[in-house]
C-alpha cells in the first residue's frame, strides 16, 4: 500500500498576526495588536528603465529601491472598568501624532500558524477612525509606512501539533 499524499490547502487571509514592540530599550516587549479585521502587506520595488543600445532593442530594467507598507483595519479594544484602550492601539495612535523618533513604531508580522513567512521593521503610522452609524463598531484604518528595511525573520510563533 502506498502512503496517501497530503493535499495542499489554501491559506487564509486571517493567517497574519501583527505585533508592536512596546519597549524602549534593548530588550523588546512584543505585544499582539488585537482586533485586526483586514490586513494587507505590500513591498513594492522601484524599477527604472536601464535599456541601452547594446541590448539589440530589448528593454533592460534595474531595481533601484524598495518601499513597504502594511494597511490594516482594527476594531478598537477597551477595558471598560479601567477606561483604557489596548496598549498597542494606543501606541499606534500616539505615534501617528508624534514627530521624530516618537513617530516610529517597531513592528513585526508573521503567519500565526508558524509557517515561515515573517517580517520585521520600523514604520510611521497613519491613524484614521472610520466613524459610522450608531450601530457601527469603533474601527480604525491604520497604515504603517516603512521607514527603512522590512527584514525577513524567523517566525517567532511556535506551534505545537
Amino acid at each position: 500500500m502506498s502512503t496517501p499524499v497530503e493535499p495542499d490547502v489554501v491559506a487564509l487571509a486571517r493567517r497574519w498576526r501583527i505585533e508592536a514592540n512596546l519597549a524602549t530599550g534593548e530588550t523588546p516587549d512584543w505585544k499582539l495588536c488585537p482586533g485586526v479585521t483586514a490586513f494587507q502587506p505590500a513591498a513594492e520595488p522601484n524599477i527604472e528603465d536601464s535599456s541601452d543600445y547594446d541590448s539589440d532593442g530589448w528593454a533592460g530594467n534595474t531595481k533601484t529601491g524598495q518601499s513597504w507598507e502594511v494597511s490594516l483595519t482594527i476594531n478598537r479594544k477597551v477595558k471598560e472598568t479601567a477606561k483604557t484602550y489596548n496598549a498597542v492601539h494606543e501606541a499606534l495612535r500616539l505615534a501617528s501624532f508624534a514627530y521624530g523618533e516618537a513617530s516610529r513604531v517597531h513592528i513585526r508580522y508573521m503567519d500565526r500558524r508558524g509557517l515561515p513567512e515573517a517580517y520585521e521593521g520600523y514604520a510611521l503610522v497613519t491613524w484614521a477612525p472610520s466613524g459610522g452609524e450608531a450601530t457601527a463598531l469603533d474601527q480604525v484604518e491604520v497604515t504603517l509606512t516603512g521607514d527603512g528595511p522590512l527584514l525577513p525573520i524567523a517566525n517567532p510563533v511556535v506551534v505545537t501539533p
